[in-house]
């Protein structure tokens, strides 16, 4: 479909409907299949993401009274260490073992000691290029020191809509919160931009929000230097980013961030990009 590589590569598959985690040698077969398709070309792995709507028998806890809020993604390493050390040691012989660019992050991320720790869990094991999920406010906050040692962030703008305007992302009646469109969002996402601009890391989106044309826009406008999407929708999103220029961006980005409201946002930006309507977007 044109991909330049792998922008999240989700790694639960291999965790999910078992009772045990999986050995070493199975991860690393399932890895080497999906590096094998990228010669040559980024792949970001994202680690184990456990917990929320994702439980695992054998590492996260039943019964949490807010799972979402919960021991979930790199927290599940404080109660399992060695689940983790074993996916780190995976990915990096699937590493060696293939001519992919295998970048790892952590999901869940919340604090700068988090993510220090994980950047020093996978340099332990040979992986060089560490960074973290930016899902929570804290992380966007923060991210200047957080990016002071890990080498990139993506964002995860579904979960950090949810984080942010305090609507649980799998509920249907919140519809109109759990949009990336809230300038409250797009604020955090251009704190982050601001982070990694401080220490020349580069910020990616790895949640939804990358996949809708009009806001791939303003998200580059606010400092994202990589989208990642569902392969259908490459297409819609190539074309309208190749039809602005970097200063046009910019100046729809400001817009999004000085509108009162989600609705007022998109309206304002799409208003703005005849390119929209020519491809019947």
């Amino acid at each position: 479909a044109g991909a330049e590589g792998v922008g999240l590569f989700r790694t639960e598959f291999c965790f999910l409907d078992r009772a045990d985690a999986p050995g070493v040698e199975e991860q690393v077969a399932q890895y080497r299949t999906v590096l094998s398709a990228f010669p040559g070309k980024k792949v970001v792995v994202r680690t184990l993401d456990a917990g929320a709507d994702k439980p695992l028998p054998f590492l996260t806890a039943p019964g949490e009274p807010n799972p979402a809020l919960g021991v979930r993604g790199l927290r599940t390493a404080t109660r399992d260490p060695q689940v983790l050390d074993d996916q780190l040691a995976a990915i990096a012989r699937a590493t060696a073992a293939e001519s992919a660019e295998v970048w790892v992050m952590a999901p869940m991320v919340s604090t700068v000691a988090e993510a220090a720790d994980f950047v020093a869990r996978c340099a332990a094991h040979g992986l060089t290029t560490a960074g973290v999920m930016v899902e929570v406010p804290s992380a966007a906050l923060t991210a200047g020191p957080i990016l002071a040692r890990a080498a990139f962030a993506s964002v995860g703008t579904n979960d950090l809509t949810q984080y942010t305007m305090a609507a649980d992302r799998l509920l249907g009646e919140l519809a109109p919160l759990s949009t990336a469109w809230q300038p409250a969002v797009l604020e955090l996402v251009a704190a982050t931009c601001r982070g990694g601009a401080r220490h020349d890391r580069p910020v990616g989106v790895c949640g939804e929000a990358a996949a809708d044309p009009a806001l791939a826009v303003v998200l580059v406008g606010l400092g994202v230097t990589s989208l990642s999407m569902t392969a259908r929708a490459l297409p819609d999103v190539a074309a309208v980013l190749a039809s602005v220029t970097h200063a046009e961006c910019v100046e729809l980005g400001e817009l999004a961030l000085g509108s009162d409201s989600a609705e007022d946002a998109r309206a304002a930006v799409r208003a703005r990009l005849g390119v929209l309507e020519e491809l019947g977007l």
